[in-house]
């Protein structure tokens, strides 16, 4: 038996936001990039495209916001 509770990776990694006109953030699934992101839509597009429905991109199981969170589009 492992010393370590079971923890779940969620599928999706939402990365930190790029420079850019407009500004961007990359999208991972299952450990692999498949696209960009100008908005949260964007990454639901992401993820149903993989044949994955989120149902609250709050659940840390479900999406990972990495620099911010789903309200975060803007290089601080």
């Amino acid at each position: 038996m492992s010393d370590y509770p079971y923890t779940a990776r969620p599928r999706i990694t939402v990365l930190g936001v790029q420079p850019g006109s407009p500004p961007f953030r990359i999208v991972e699934i299952d450990g692999e990039v498949v696209g960009t992101a100008k908005t949260v839509t964007d990454v639901l597009d992401a993820a149903s495209m993989a044949g994955i429905t989120v149902h609250d991109l709050d659940d840390p199981d479900s999406v990972r916001w990495v620099g911010g969170d789903k309200f975060t589009w803007r290089p601080h």
